[in-house]
C-alpha cells in the first residue's frame, strides 16, 4: 500500500476527516506500516500503551481476562482505532488484541498522536465521540447482561 492509499484509508476514519491532506501524508510516512498474521499479538493486556493502531486491512479480536480465562469481547476492522485508552489516559492495557487472519495497521506512537490532536482539536472531538461510542456499547451489553443473568 503506497502513502496515498494510506492518507486515502486514513481520510474516512471520522478521526482525521478534517486533518489537512498534507498532514495525513506527513501521518502516514511518519507512522509504521505492520502486518500481523493469524493470532499474533498487537498488545497485551496490563502492558504498557506507547501507540495506537488503525486498521488497513483484515480484522482484530479484542480479549479481556476474567476469573474464567479471556473472553472476547469484540472484533475491530478497516478503519477502526486500536489501543487508543492506554495512550490518552496513561494506563495498562485495557485488553489483548490478536490479528484474525492477516492485519495490516499503521502504528501510530503516543507522542506523534499527542500532537495531532494539540495541533487539530477537532481531532480530539472525534477521540471523545469514539470513546463515547464505545462507552455506550458496552453499558448496552453490561444492562443486556445483567437482564440475562436476573
Amino acid at each position: 500500500m503506497s502513502i496515498t492509499e494510506e492518507v486515502e484509508v486514513l481520510r474516512r476514519l471520522p478521526l482525521f476527516q478534517r486533518i489537512e491532506p498534507r498532514r495525513l501524508k506527513l501521518l502516514a510516512f511518519t507512522s509504521e506500516r505492520m502486518v500481523f498474521q493469524d493470532g499474533t499479538a498487537l498488545m497485551q493486556q496490563g502492558d504498557p500503551g506507547d501507540s495506537a493502531y488503525i486498521v488497513l486491512a483484515g480484522e482484530a479480536d479484542v480479549f479481556v481476562s476474567t476469573p474464567n480465562g479471556e473472553l472476547k469481547v469484540a472484533t475491530l476492522g478497516v478503519n477502526e482505532i486500536i489501543g487508543e485508552i492506554a495512550i490518552l489516559i496513561d494506563v495498562p492495557r485495557t485488553a489483548t488484541v490478536r490479528a484474525s487472519g492477516q492485519l495490516t495497521t499503521l502504528r501510530i506512537s503516543k507522542d506523534h498522536f499527542f500532537r495531532l490532536m494539540t495541533e487539530v482539536p477537532e481531532m480530539g472531538i472525534e477521540v471523545m465521540k469514539e470513546l463515547a461510542r464505545r462507552l455506550e456499547r458496552t453499558t448496552a451489553d453490561l444492562r443486556e447482561a445483567r437482564a440475562s443473568a436476573a
